[in-house]
């Protein structure tokens, strides 16, 4: 497959295809099924409601382009489920000159505002069912003046005015894709966590998109037949630059349903024909662990992606009949290693690096090592046209943009090692993150809000192993003198002022927290009295 042109964007290629394949489903979700030529009309449509309605400041004099007069981008943001307008959303937001932010719609509390605060507009994409999280935190939101609302009736409000997604489907207008119709333009912000402080936002341009298209397109060997399936959220790497992208690419559909659900996941396969999905965290663990049918391997899929790869792979493809693969990536750089499908690999090695990066292990000062070594992982583009493959940076970061870009060289903060055959094995992060259930999260955040509790004097997150692999989260508390509190009356004050996969499943109480000579937390003491407890 060749490379995306230098003026390729998601808008052009939608349109290329939409005149190849119009009858072709492009995108399922559960509630609506989109053909490329209805999925292109609907694009139109919205672009042109976002214009007319001046969301994030398009249609306005100062707002024909794709940033403010100020340089920064228009965004518009969306705190959506899994469904098509989100999708639509991406696509008309990119054709009317602004670009795309789906927010975490687990996130609540500081970690909402500070995500939607980051976007600077003036208006928020939101579903009925989340505008009381919204609402929660009115009054630290800095920008944002209007709703537009979801599925429901825009509900009365004092704080923001309010409009009808529906208010923007008004039918295409004849104005043509915002300028510039450049690959190097912003397509889309994706939030990562942030590991010493609040969540981030990787700035993907529409080179990132389709570059990163392609190659999971080749990597996978993406047929013209195939149906790509991911059970994960919008907001998510796998979902948009994973799943729809490569789709766009190759001219395929691209499934996604609401949530991973174990007892419906076969189904769903069978379903929609799928021939090509991911997995993360536990879900191949718990797929596994359902009972014997004699049916498993009566299903359409031919090959799954993902990480972490467990130890019983060789069983699940027998028994399912299809093959695993796995790679290492990141939202910063996509998938910059791949196993191949047709080739075996050591055990424990995520595969070898794709001919458009270098990647390279390096010490604390940044010096190469020898193959065996374990250091930091860094990558970069293999050449000066693959440069867009990396994210364009952390938006509105400048400081942290030339730490992680330095030398040449992108910082990913993890952890790895290469044998002498150039095989990648992924060795643990750096940063100051838990993985649990497929998600980043930043221990910061949790303490954050811990902290913030009367009681509690002293927080520190920290994640332990998990029997369903990746991690759990857990926390120790130091309580202020005089102050009593429960485990129990903890997780209730945690539960409503953060996303659920952050709220903690251990609780430990300490009189103090112990500490190095520089007064850090020695989280590493923490884990091992939590190990040892459970011997």
């Amino acid at each position: 497959m060749a490379s995306p042109s230098s003026t390729a964007t998601i808008v052009s290629t939608l349109a290329e295809r939409a005149r190849q394949h119009p009858d072709r489903h492009f995108v399922r979700f559960r509630e609506a099924d989109l053909t490329y030529a209805a999925f292109e009309a609907r694009t139109r449509s919205l672009a042109a409601g976002l214009r007319r309605h001046r969301v994030a400041g398009l249609g306005a004099p100062d707002g024909v382009g794709a940033t403010t007069p100020d340089g920064a981008s228009r965004i518009v943001p969306t705190l959506l489920p899994n469904c098509a307008d989100a999708a639509v959303l991406w696509f008309a937001a990119n054709r009317a000159g602004a670009v795309w932010a789906p927010l975490n719609t687990e996130f609540r509390g500081p970690g909402l505002a500070h995500a939607i605060n980051l976007t600077g507009s003036r208006d928020l994409v939101v579903d009925h069912s989340l505008v009381d999280a919204v609402h929660e935190v009115a009054g630290d939101l800095e920008d944002v003046e209007r709703l537009i609302v979801r599925g429901g009736p825009a509900p009365a409000s004092g704080c923001f005015a309010t409009l009808a997604l529906d208010a923007l489907d008004v039918g295409d207008d004849g104005v043509p894709p915002a300028p510039p119709p450049t690959g190097a333009a912003p397509s889309l912000l994706i939030y990562t966590s942030g590991t010493t402080g609040m969540s981030k936002a990787c700035e993907l341009s529409h080179r990132y998109v389709l570059g990163h298209a392609r190659i999971m397109a080749r990597s996978a060997g993406v047929r013209g037949d195939d149906v790509l399936f991911c059970p994960y959220p919008v907001f998510h790497w796998d979902a948009t630059i994973g799943t729809i992208a490569p789709a766009l690419w190759a001219g395929v559909t691209a499934v996604v349903t609401e949530r991973f659900s174990v007892s419906r996941f076969w189904a769903d396969v069978r379903r929609y024909g799928v021939t090509i999905f991911d997995f993360m965290g536990a879900t191949l663990t718990f797929i596994h662990k359902q009972e014997l049918r004699p049916d498993d391997a009566d299903n359409p899929a031919r090959l799954a992606w993902g990480v972490p790869m467990p130890a019983f792979k060789h069983d699940f493809e027998e028994r399912f009949g299809l093959t695993l693969i796995e790679g290492y990536g990141s939202t910063e750089g996509g998938v910059m290693v791949w196993q191949d499908p047709g080739e075996s690999y050591p055990t424990g090695s995520c595969g070898r690096v794709v001919p458009e990066f270098r990647l390279r292990i390096v010490d604390d000062d940044d010096r190469p090592l020898p193959s065996g070594g374990i250091g930091e992982i860094v990558v970069r583009p293999a050449r000066d046209e693959d440069r867009h493959l990396l994210l364009t940076g952390y938006y509105r970061m400048r400081d942290l943009n030339r730490e992680v870009f330095r030398g040449g060289w992108f910082h990913t903060g993890d952890l790895g090692r290469l044998d002498e055959d150039g095989n990648l094995y992924f060795e643990g992060r750096r940063k100051d993150a838990i993985r649990r259930r497929g998600e980043n999260i930043s221990a910061y955040e949790i303490e954050q809000v811990i902290e913030a509790h009367p009681a509690v004097l002293e927080a520190a997150a920290y994640g332990v192993p998990s029997e369903y692999t990746e991690e759990d989260v857990a926390v120790s508390v130091a309580l202020r003198p005089g102050h009593d509190l429960s485990a129990d009356e903890l997780l209730d004050y945690c539960r409503g002022r953060m996303a659920r996969y952050m709220v903690p499943l251990f609780v430990r109480f300490l009189d103090v927290l112990p500490k190095t000579p520089t007064e850090k937390v020695e989280k590493t003491t923490l884990r091992k009295w939590h190990m040892r407890a459970l011997e």
